[in-house]
């Protein structure tokens, strides 16, 4: 079976995104069920899969991290309201079988993704 993991790069500082909250979300047609909610480590990762054997299932989801707080926390001078306050990335996993790795790369003014392994 594969497995779903993310990890947070804040390219604003160039380094990763350590203490973002990140929560993972199941979305099916009228239904988002919250999943988990973790917190980066000091290396911008989560400790352990987000997803992984049995849970690992075909479907849409949603990562949704706190980027606005962590930004703040960070002591960054934000705006109010916030440009980038909460990211959602919303993907599709084909194939649990598969790693499926979800990053964010982001700064108060921009954040990007990509499909990893």
């Amino acid at each position: 079976m594969g497995k779903l993991s993310t990890h947070v790069l804040d390219t604003t500082q160039g380094k990763p995104g350590d203490g973002v909250v990140v929560e993972l979300y199941a979305v099916a047609p009228g239904a988002r069920t919250l999943l988990k909610t973790v917190t980066t480590n000091r290396d911008g990762r989560v400790d352990t899969p987000l997803l992984e054997g049995d849970a690992m299932r075909a479907g849409r989801y949603e990562l949704v991290f706190a980027a606005g707080d962590y930004f703040a926390a960070q002591g960054v001078n934000l705006p109010e309201p916030r440009f980038i306050d909460q990211v959602t990335l919303a993907f599709g996993i084909a194939d649990p079988a598969q790693n499926y790795h979800v990053p964010l790369v982001v700064t108060p003014w921009s954040y990007s993704t990509y499909r990893g392994s």
